[in-house]
C-alpha cells in the first residue's frame, strides 16, 4: 500500500479518529513539553478567533444545486484543519444561512452514535494481528504523539483505527488538528444556530467498510502504515492535500488518480471503487431524498467523494440536478485547468 492509499484510507475516516480523540483523554495534558505540538485550544485563543472573524476565508470545494424550485448546496470537505479556518468564509456562511438542513456523513459530536468505533473488536483477530512487536511499534508512535501513559487508553482502541488516528496527531506538528476540521466546524454550528443535523452514513457502517477482511491482510495494512508514519511521508502527504483543499484547488483534486499512487494495482482499484463508486450513490440518493422532502441542504461529503463520473456532482445532475460552481466559481476553475 502506497503512502497515498494509507492516506485515502485515512482521509474518510479522520472523521472516526475526531470521535475517538474526543472521548479520549486530550494527548498534551499529561506531556506539556517542547518537543511535543501545542494543544489546539490553545492555539484557537480569542484574539486568533478574532483575526479568523475579521478576514474569513473560502475554502474547499461548494457547489449550488437548484432542483424542484429549491436551492441546495454540496460542499466538498477535508478532516483536518488549522485554528485560522474554523470561521467560514462568505459564501459558506451565505451558503449555510440559506439552508434548512445540515447533512454530514457521520456527526462528529455524537458521542452515544460513535460508541462502535471504542469496542476492542475481536480479540481473537487482536490477538493475531497485534504481537509483541507491532504493540511495541504502536506505543512508540503514541509516545512520539505525546499520549499520556504512552498512550495506554488510545490502545483500546481496534488496531487500524488506531494508525487511523495516529495519523491525524502526526499532522498536528503541522499546525493541521481534527479539532479545527470544518466537518467539526459544522456540527457545531448546527447546534449553535439549531439547525436540524442529518447523517448520510452510519460508524457502524464506515466502521465495516475499512475492516480487513483477514488477520494477515490487516497486520500487512498496519505494518504499511506504521512505515509510513516512521518514515513521516504520511504527515508531508497530509500536509499537501491540506494545501490543495484549503486553495479549493479543483484540477489538482480532479487529477488525484494521475498523482495519488493508489490505483496501481487491481486490489487498490477494487478497494477504491469500494470506498467512493459504491457509497456515491447512497450518499447522492440520501441527499435527493432530503431535497425532495422540501428541505434546502448543506452537504458535505468529503472532498474525493466529488470527483469523476461516479462522483457526487455527477450522479446528482443525472437525477436531475442543476449545479453551479461556486467555490472555486466557474470562471477561476476554468482559467486554472488551462
Amino acid at each position: 500500500m502506497s503512502a497515498l492509499r494509507f492516506l485515502r484510507r485515512a482521509w474518510h475516516l479522520l472523521a472516526m479518529g475526531w470521535c475517538a480523540a474526543l472521548a479520549l483523554p486530550p494527548l498534551w495534558a499529561a506531556a506539556p513539553d517542547a518537543a511535543c505540538p501545542p494543544a489546539a485550544q490553545s492555539l484557537l485563543t480569542p484574539r486568533a478567533l478574532q483575526a479568523a472573524q475579521r478576514q474569513p476565508q473560502d475554502r474547499g470545494f461548494l457547489w449550488r444545486l437548484e432542483r424542484d424550485g429549491r436551492s441546495s448546496w454540496l460542499y466538498g470537505t477535508l478532516h483536518l484543519g488549522r485554528a485560522a479556518w474554523v470561521v467560514p468564509g462568505p459564501q459558506l456562511a451565505a451558503a449555510l444561512r440559506a439552508s434548512d438542513t445540515l447533512a454530514l456523513e457521520i456527526d462528529p459530536l455524537d458521542l452515544e452514535a460513535m460508541k462502535p468505533l471504542f469496542a476492542p473488536g475481536d480479540p481473537v483477530r487482536r490477538a493475531q494481528v497485534l504481537t509483541q512487536e507491532r504493540l511495541q511499534r504502536l506505543q512508540r508512535q503514541w509516545q512520539a504523539a505525546c499520549a499520556p501513559d504512552g498512550g495506554s487508553a488510545q490502545q483500546r482502541l481496534q488496531p487500524l483505527l488506531q494508525v487511523t488516528v495516529l495519523a491525524a496527531q502526526s499532522a498536528q506538528r503541522d499546525g493541521l488538528y481534527t479539532d479545527f476540521a470544518i466537518d467539526l466546524v459544522l456540527a457545531g454550528y448546527a447546534r449553535h444556530a439549531r439547525l436540524p443535523l442529518v447523517t448520510l452514513e452510519t460508524a457502524q457502517s464506515q466502521l465495516a467498510l475499512f475492516t480487513a477482511d483477514s488477520a494477515r491482510e490487516e497486520a500487512e495494512q498496519i505494518d504499511e502504515a506504521l512505515g509510513e508514519l516512521e518514515s513521516g511521508r504520511l504527515r508531508h502527504r497530509m500536509g499537501e492535500l491540506a494545501a490543495m483543499w484549503a486553495r479549493s484547488d479543483w484540477p489538482r483534486l480532479q487529477a488525484y488518480e494521475q498523482w495519488c499512487e493508489c490505483l496501481d494495482t487491481p486490489s487498490e482499484r477494487a478497494q477504491m471503487h469500494r470506498l467512493l463508486d459504491e457509497r456515491n450513490p447512497v450518499l447522492a440518493e440520501g441527499i435527493e431524498a432530503l431535497h425532495a422532502g422540501g428541505q434546502r441542504v448543506f452537504a458535505a461529503v468529503g472532498a474525493l467523494h466529488m470527483v469523476g463520473p461516479q462522483g457526487l456532482p455527477a450522479l446528482l445532475a443525472q437525477r436531475g440536478f442543476v449545479l453551479t460552481p461556486v467555490l472555486p466559481a466557474a470562471t477561476a476553475a476554468a482559467a486554472a485547468a488551462r
